[in-house]
């Protein structure tokens, strides 16, 4: 197997360097045009302060993956690639229209729940129309044992892949609550599901991952509390919908819960948060998502923050660890 090393360097540093030298013309063009974050009145009285920081900076990483992953492979691109490709600027568009209802109506809600959830569902839909009649994904590689799942039903397959993608994409959207930990995440992330897809031969996603590495860490220069700009739904659901199709694609989607477990922590404790109000009446943390009961908890946000890196550096090696060769 032959790694393309120039193509992966070239693909995160452009992304990096489109990111960071226009990130400054970006935000001064949202702070002009008044797309400042509203914050929720009912999160931390700690965050009220960051209430009208300029959000949709997840253009930004749009651009610098788009950019990267074209510098990375020039016009070479698989159709597994320009299906990953589409889903990411898919779920973005999806994020930038709530990110804009949001800025327009001044309010720190834009698309209703069920209307998110049908315009996620209807491009993972299409997505997973792809990998049904293509038979991207008809084997899953197990973790930590030298097999593979096969998928012989291709409505089985196709649920799987909707839930994989809209999971995903909202497990990632909602990690986006404290400066730098969305994009650290997904950096970290990102490098480990690019490292399995090259090992299993899919090197234009590998290089679609290094682009999107590359695009959250010029992210995080202005991301870094105190933070000059935000993702906002425009990067965070695409981000989430990226991770979820270079595992779909490169058949390492069960790998995902464990290289994306501060994802699926964030996803859970909302999920248990929310049911243990409705049957008990009483909440199991101090707020949810989780990040905010670390910092309701004392714990400064920089401190929360790096903690998540750290737990996600080691999940991503526990991940790694667990792919088995054949």
């Amino acid at each position: 197997m032959r790694i393309p090393w120039f193509g992966l360097a070239l693909a995160g540093t452009t992304a990096f360097f489109i990111v960071v030298l226009f990130g400054p013309y970006v935000i001064r063009l949202l702070t002009k045009l008044k797309c400042g974050q509203t914050v929720r009145s009912d999160g931390p009285k700690t965050h009220q302060s960051k209430s009208g920081t300029p959000t949709m900076g997840g253009l930004l990483i749009l651009f610098g993956i788009t950019a990267g992953t074209i510098a990375g492979l020039g016009g070479n691109w698989s159709y597994n690639l320009i299906w990953t490709v589409f889903i990411t600027l898919a779920f973005g568009a999806l994020g930038l229209l709530d990110d804009l209802l949001i800025i327009v109506f001044h309010r720190s809600l834009g698309l209703k729940a069920r209307h998110k959830l049908l315009g996620q569902v209807f491009f993972a839909g299409l997505f997973g129309l792809y990998v049904v009649q293509s038979g991207a994904m008809e084997t899953l590689k197990i973790p930590y044992f030298n097999t593979h799942l096969a998928f012989i039903n291709p409505v089985l397959t196709f649920l799987f892949v909707v839930f994989t993608l809209v999971a995903m994409s909202n497990a990632v959207n909602l990690t986006d609550g404290l400066d730098g930990l969305a994009s650290g995440t997904t950096l970290i992330a990102g490098l480990a599901m690019g490292i399995l897809a090259l090992v299993q031969g899919e090197m234009s996603l590998g290089i679609f991952a290094a682009a999107l590495a590359g695009a959250c860490l010029g992210f995080i220069w202005f991301n870094a509390p105190p933070a000059q700009v935000f993702m906002g739904d425009t990067g965070a659901l695409a981000l989430g919908g990226a991770l979820a199709a270079i595992g779909i694609l490169s058949r390492t989607a069960l790998f995902l819960p464990i290289i994306g477990g501060v994802f699926v922590a964030e996803n859970l404790s909302v999920i248990l948060q929310v049911l243990s109000f409705r049957m008990r009446g009483k909440r199991i943390l101090r707020m949810a998502p989780l990040h905010h009961h670390f910092e309701l908890g004392g714990l400064a946000e920089s401190k929360v923050v790096v903690r998540f890196w750290v737990v996600s550096i080691l999940l991503a090696l526990l991940g790694l660890a667990g792919y088995k060769i054949g």
